[in-house]
């Protein structure tokens, strides 16, 4: 059989690139497992991760502080020491005053609760009345409580030691976030492979001025309702007004149930005090600074910080609710928005971030 010259000479044709074969993806039981061990690790490690995040707020709200310490020439070390001892100073101040308040508040509304106690007193030895007597009609012998107080005394000791402990951390930590912080910064971009530690940049740029708007614009917001607040319920004459305000106007600031805690201060400090159209005017006071705040400071402070939706906000709530208490109830939207801009930044979790936005 003859060949042919021509296509002896014939140049061979290019292969074609075969693509390389896309990982599988990963079973959905995987996937569960790995969020239930996170889950896991969130519900055991409460203490050491709320301190740690607790302190990375803390940090966000000083950093203005400590910049304005350094244009003043001050070493970076050293702004950062101030603006914590300064922070220190202003917690032993409101704790010093907030618990003389607190003790004359509890003082002047035992005089009020008298009625209440007797009232829940009766009540009270009628359903034992009735849980202690016998079928016969005959009262059973009282028996002897089994509760062990000391147990009680030395675990409820040893929660708040931990307590202390913990919360001893946390002025040392903000100090070395603060001092520390371009480190920190460069540092945890260079945990990331070469080609996502540019992602891993932009992401962390967008997680702190998230962290920093939250943090500023609710503090601002509290300050405007606890003052608004303040002198509302000083011009209804409101015992403890100045005292009552700011908590009313700051516990306006939770999600969803915010309005209905911020009511319950005002009218219970008000029993005994004011008639029912007074009452009416704290409900409708409260009820208008908190659609003020949502409608009008929150966009304007807040802006598209969190873009997050209803459902997502509300399910992260009840997450961090039962994680946490009422700790995850104060940390929950910052985790949240956070964990919203990570999936919007991974390819693979992208629709994940697109379900939690608006």
């Amino acid at each position: 059989m003859a060949i042919d010259e021509a296509e002896i000479d014939r140049p061979a044709a290019p292969a074609v690139p075969v693509p390389p074969p896309k990982p599988p993806k990963p079973h959905w039981a995987f996937q569960a497992i790995g969020i239930a061990t996170i889950l896991g690790l969130c519900y055991w490690g409460e203490l050491v991760l709320a301190v740690m995040l607790v302190s990375v707020l803390l940090a966000f709200i000083l950093a203005p502080v400590m910049e304005l310490f350094i244009r003043l020439h001050l070493a970076r070390g050293l702004a950062a020491a101030v603006a914590v001892i300064l922070l220190l100073a202003l917690i032993v101040g409101l704790v010093y005053y907030s618990s003389n308040q607190a003790i004359i508040f509890v003082q002047d509304l035992s005089k009020y609760a008298q009625k209440i106690r007797q009232e829940i007193s009766q009540v009270r030895q009628r359903a034992e009345s009735l849980g202690s007597t016998e079928p016969g009609g005959q009262i059973k012998p009282e028996s002897r409580s089994s509760t062990n107080w000391e147990e009680i005394l030395t675990r409820g000791f040893g929660s708040v030691s931990q307590a202390l402990l913990a919360a001893s951390f946390v002025p040392f930590l903000v100090y070395f976030m603060l001092s520390w912080q371009h480190h920190v910064r460069s540092a945890t971009v260079m945990l990331f492979s070469l080609e996502n530690r540019n992602t891993a940049y932009i992401t962390l740029g967008l997680i702190s001025a998230m962290i920093r708007s939250f943090m500023v614009g609710n503090l601002l917001i509290g300050l405007f309702l606890g003052t608004a607040s303040t002198i509302a319920f000083a011009m209804l004459h409101l015992p403890f007004f100045y005292f009552v305000g700011f908590i009313s106007g700051f516990l306006s600031l939770v999600p969803y149930l915010g309005v209905v805690l911020a009511m319950a201060p005002p009218i219970f400090v008000s029993l005994g005090h004011i008639n029912s159209g007074d009452a009416i005017v704290i409900v409708m006071t409260v009820l208008g600074l908190h659609l003020v705040a949502l409608n009008v400071l929150y966009p304007k402070f807040l802006g598209n910080r969190l873009q997050l939706n209803p459902l997502a906000v509300t399910m992260a709530l009840l997450v961090w609710g039962w994680l946490w208490g009422a700790m995850g109830l104060v940390l929950a939207v910052p985790i949240t928005a956070a964990m919203k801009i990570v999936f919007d930044h991974i390819e693979s979790l992208k629709p994940y971030g697109a379900w939690m936005g608006e």
